[in-house]
C-alpha cells in the first residue's frame, strides 16, 4: 500500500496535484491524519516551502549575474541594466520625491526595492513550479529576457554582458527545479494524496505507513537542509559580489598607485577667519568622504586609467582624443569650487566645496576649434549619461576643469574617477559630468541633455542661496544670545551680505567671513538676543551685485529651488 502511494507521489511530482484525492497531513511523530485540515495544513507548508525555494533562486541568479559581471563585464550587470532601465523610466517627479526623502542613501533604497520585487517573482515562480514542472522556470525565464532587454540598452553593453544576462536566467532555472524537485522528495504530501481507500484501509494500513512516516520526515530535514546551504551560500555570494563590485574590480588600486602632477598654478591660500569656527557648522572644504553623491549610476563605473580615452567630436574643425597621460602632461591648476545638485531642496545639503586639480576646458576646446553656430557641449558619461553645457560658460575665464583630482587626491571612484568636470556657476545636471569620456560641440536646437527632455530646463545657473546650520530646527537652546551660522553662496557672482530676521521683523546683518574665492561659498555668523519662548529665523542672501535671493518658495524643478530657509527655535529660560 506503501509503494502504491510513493509511486503515485511520483506520478504527480512536478506540482500537478491529484485534485480527487484529499491530502494528508504528516505529524512529527511520522504518523498521518487524514481530513480536510490535514489537506489544508500540508498545502500551505509546502507552498511556504515552494514560495522560499523560488525566492532563494532568484536571489542566487542575481548573485549569479553580479559575480559573472565582476569577471566578465564591470561596468555592468543584469540588475544594473534593469536598475538603470527603469531609473530612466520614471517620472522626473519620482527622483525628486526619492530625492527630497532618502538623499543620498536614493540609490541604496532602490536596490532594496528591487531586490524585494525580485524575491516576490521568485517566490511566485517557486509556487507555480511546484504546480506544474518547469512553469516557475518559464517565469525566472521571462524575467531573464527583461534583463536581457535591459542589458542591450546600456551604453555599456558587450557581448560578455549579455552572455551574463542569460547565464544568470539559466542558473535561476535550474536552481529552482532542482528545489523544488528535493521539495516533493522530502514533503511527498505537498504533491500527492493518498486517496479515501488509504484511510479505508484499517489499521494494518495505518501500520504500514510508519516507515514511510519516517523516510518523509528525513526527507523533509534533507530539504531543509538544502534550503538553507542554497540561502547561505547565496547570502555569502552576495557580500562577495557587494564587495567585490564596490571595489570596482582593481580599479581602486589603480587610483591608489596613481601620481597626479604639482598644478603649475595652485589655490589660492584660504584667507584667515574664512572658518567661523563654531559647533555643528560643516567645515569650510568638504571631506570627499562626506561629499553629497547624485547620479544615475546604480554600481560605480570601472574605467581603467591605462585605457582611459577623452573624445571631442562634433562642430569642430579638429576632432582631439586625449588619454589620462596627455592630461596629466598638460599644466593643470588647482581651485576650490563649490558644486549643487539642482534638486537641492532650500537648506538641503546636496552642495559642497571642494579643492579640485585640473585642466582648463577652456584649453582644450580651442586645440579643437569649434565651428561657427556651435553653442552646446554635450558631455558624456561612459554609462551614456550626458549633460548639455553653454558652450560659452566652457570658454571664459571660469574655472571650468577636466578636473581629476580632489582635495589633494586623485578623484574618488564615487566622483568620477578618472575625470571629471566640474563648472563654476552651473547645477551639476547641466556640468558635473562623471567619468567623462566624450566632450561634443553642437547645438541647443539640435541635442539635449539626459534631464532636460525629463522636465528641467537645458540651462541651470546656480541660484542665490544661503542656509542655516546652526542651530539645527526645532532644537532648544539657552536664553540669552543665541549663535546662528551657516553657509552663503553665488557662485560665479560672489556674496555681498547675510541677513537673519525673526519673526519676520527687521533684518539683522550677519557677519560674513571671507570667502576662498567666488566660487565658492561663504560662511557667516550672528548673534542674537532671545527672551524665553518660540522663533521662527529666516536667513537670506545678497550677491555682490546687489540682487538679493529668491523669497518666493518655488520647487527644485525645473531650474532649482528658491526660497528662504527658515528655522524654528525653542528658547528654554
Amino acid at each position: 500500500m506503501a509503494k502504491s502511494r510513493a509511486a503515485g507521489a511520483r506520478r504527480t511530482y512536478a506540482g500537478e496535484v491529484n485534485s480527487s484525492q484529499p491530502l494528508q497531513e504528516t505529524a512529527d511523530d511520522g504518523a498521518t491524519s487524514p481530513g480536510r485540515s490535514g489537506t489544508d495544513g500540508a498545502a500551505r507548508g509546502s507552498r511556504r516551502w515552494a514560495a522560499a525555494s523560488g525566492a532563494v533562486a532568484a536571489g542566487a541568479a542575481v548573485v549569479i549575474g553580479e559575480l559573472l559581471a565582476g569577471l566578465f563585464s564591470p561596468s555592468l550587470s543584469p540588475l544594473t541594466a534593469v536598475g538603470g532601465a527603469v531609473i530612466d523610466a520614471v517620472p522626473p517627479g519620482v527622483k525628486d520625491w526619492a530625492i527630497s526623502l532618502f538623499g543620498t542613501a536614493d540609490k541604496a533604497v532602490f536596490v532594496g526595492g528591487m531586490l524585494l520585487v525580485i524575491a516576490a517573482v521568485g517566490a511566485l515562480a517557486g509556487i507555480l513550479e511546484q504546480r506544474r514542472r518547469f512553469a516557475g522556470g518559464a517565469v525566472i525565464a521571462v524575467f531573464g529576457l527583461v534583463g536581457l532587454s535591459a542589458v542591450l540598452t546600456r551604453a555599456q553593453m558587450t557581448p560578455a554582458a549579455a552572455v551574463v544576462a542569460l547565464a544568470a536566467a539559466l542558473s535561476g532555472a535550474l536552481q529552482l527545479g532542482w528545489l523544488i524537485r528535493r521539495l516533493h522528495e522530502g514533503h511527498p504530501a505537498g504533491a500527492a494524496g493518498t486517496g479515501a481507500a488509504g484511510t479505508a484501509a484499517g489499521t494494518n494500513a495505518a501500520t504500514a505507513q510508519v516507515p514511510a512516516g519516517t523516510a518523509a520526515a528525513a526527507g523533509r530535514r534533507t530539504f531543509l537542509q538544502v534550503l538553507a546551504a542554497s540561502a547561505g551560500a547565496t547570502a555569502v555570494g552576495g557580500v562577495v559580489a557587494a564587495v567585490w563590485r564596490g571595489a570596482a574590480s582593481g580599479i581602486s588600486t589603480a587610483r591608489e598607485m596613481l601620481q597626479l602632477p604639482a598644478a603649475v598654478s595652485g589655490a589660492p591660500a584660504i584667507p584667515a577667519g574664512a572658518e567661523v569656527g563654531l559647533d555643528g557648522m560643516q567645515p569650510l572644504v568638504t571631506p570627499n568622504r562626506d561629499f553629497y553623491r547624485i547620479d544615475t549610476a546604480l554600481i560605480v563605473p570601472s574605467l581603467d586609467p591605462e585605457s582611459w580615452v577623452l573624445r571631442v567630436t562634433g562642430m569642430v574643425e579638429q576632432e582631439i582624443e586625449l588619454n589620462l597621460a596627455d592630461l596629466l602632461a598638460k599644466p593643470l591648476i588647482e581651485r576650490h569650487v563649490t558644486i549643487a545638485c539642482v534638486s537641492n531642496e532650500v537648506g538641503g545639503d546636496l552642495i559642497g566645496n571642494a579643492r579640485w586639480l585640473g585642466w582648463p576646458v577652456r584649453e582644450l576646446l580651442a586645440l579643437a576649434r569649434p565651428q561657427s553656430g556651435a553653442d552646446m557641449v554635450l558631455s558624456r558619461s561612459s554609462d551614456g549619461w550626458t549633460a548639455g553645457t553653454p558652450l560659452e560658460v566652457l570658454t571664459d575665464q571660469r574655472d571650468a576643469l577636466l578636473a581629476v583630482g580632489m582635495n589633494g587626491e586623485p578623484l574618488p571612484l564615487e566622483h568620477g574617477f578618472p575625470v571629471r568636470l566640474i563648472v563654476p556657476g552651473l547645477y551639476g545636471y547641466v556640468s558635473a559630468t562623471k567619468w567623462l569620456t566624450e566632450l561634443r560641440l553642437t547645438r541647443f536646437a539640435d541635442d539635449v541633455g539626459y534631464w532636460t527632455p525629463r522636465g528641467w530646463s537645458d540651462r541651470g545657473p546656480i541660484k542665490t542661496s544661503s542656509r542655516i546650520d546652526v542651530p539645527r530646527t526645532g532644537r532648544r537652546v539657552g536664553a540669552g544670545t543665541v549663535m546662528f551660522g551657516g553657509v552663503a553662496w553665488a557662485q560665479h557672482t560672489g556674496v555681498g551680505k547675510v541677513e537673519l530676521r525673526v519673526n519676520r521683523g527687521p533684518w539683522q546683518a550677519a557677519r560674513l567671513a571671507p570667502g576662498i574665492s567666488l566660487d565658492t561659498w561663504y560662511q557667516w555668523q550672528l548673534g542674537i538676543d532671545l527672551a524665553p519662548g518660540q522663533y521662527e529665523v529666516q536667513v537670506r542672501a545678497t550677491d555682490l551685485n546687489g540682487e538679493p535671493q529668491v523669497e518666493d518658495r518655488r520647487p527644485v524643478a525645473p531650474d532649482g529651488a528658491t526660497g528662504f530657509h527658515t528655522i524654528r527655535v525653542d528658547v528654554n529660560p
